[in-house]
């Protein structure tokens, strides 16, 4: 895998997402080196690992607009797009398995090791102080009010650390839940008080 691969398929993800947003570029950048670092500590295959880290979410403006599903359009998109660069036979297939797998409502499980480090870096870009943000940045994207981010809160992100694949998700998810925990707490009591 070179740099100039790796550039490539940068450039094709910040052409293809557009206006930043909670699954900007930023949120790709993020999930990305957190799949280095999972990565790293659980011997994944990188070559497979961080084309499917940066290229999760592109299909995420065609499922804004036409209510496709974006991990199974994403990886369709992958496979086209990278048939153009010398990835493997091998590799390609098993990358756009981890980008079908890697959704918290995806319908497929994660069958390898690098699909399981992908599902647990997304949603761990979910939790934590990181998590907080951008649940209050999707719910002003979806014109929702902060009972709609709460509401967020306890439908989904306080479930995602019983849902890490690896012992490196598990450790880091661990700290990010307790912080999420903390911050509900806080911000419940505060409402309260302001409806009281």
């Amino acid at each position: 895998m070179k740099t100039t691969d790796i550039d490539r398929i940068r450039a094709y993800v910040q052409e293809v997402l557009g206006p930043a947003g909670s699954h900007g570029l930023d949120h790709i950048e993020r999930v990305t080196a957190m799949c280095e670092r999972i990565g790293r500590i659980e011997h994944a295959d990188m070559a497979v690992l961080i084309p499917a880290a940066l290229l999760h979410d592109i299909a995420r403006p065609l499922e804004k607009e036409q209510g496709i599903p974006h991990e199974q359009e994403g990886a369709r998109m992958a496979e086209v797009f990278l048939t153009a660069l010398p990835y493997t036979d091998g590799d390609i297939p098993a990358i756009a398995h981890a980008i079908r797998a890697h959704r918290f409502r995806s319908t497929e499980t994660p069958a390898t090791l690098e699909a399981r480090i992908l599902s647990d870096a997304d949603k761990l870009d979910a939790m934590g102080a990181v998590g907080i943000a951008r649940t209050f940045m999707r719910a002003g994207e979806h014109q929702g009010t902060m009972d709609d981010a709460v509401c967020h809160f306890h439908e989904k992100l306080l479930s995602l650390s019983g849902l890490m694949y690896t012992g490196t998700g598990r450790k880091i998810a661990e700290e990010r839940h307790a912080l999420l925990s903390r911050f509900l707490a806080a911000l419940t009591e505060e409402m309260i008080v302001h409806k009281t």
